[in-house]
């Protein structure tokens, strides 16, 4: 299956997330709130992109095994 510019979007997106969370995790960093200011608007509108870029990857997962 060919990736189109949407699936790469949602994996780096989804890879990012993983990142700062393993960042959270292990060093309690969140490099997101430290470059875009804990909790703000833009923070926000990339927490809910990683979000939803998960869920779409759930989805290609679903279309990949018919």
């Amino acid at each position: 299956m060919k990736m189109n510019a949407m699936d790469w979007i949602a994996w780096i997106l989804v890879i990012i997330g993983g990142l700062n969370w393993g960042l959270v995790g292990f060093f309690d960093y969140n490099l997101v709130d430290s470059l875009l200011s804990e909790g703000s608007t833009l923070a926000m509108v990339v927490y809910d992109l990683v979000g939803i870029s998960a869920l779409y990857l759930l989805l290609m997962v679903g279309k990949m095994k018919k």
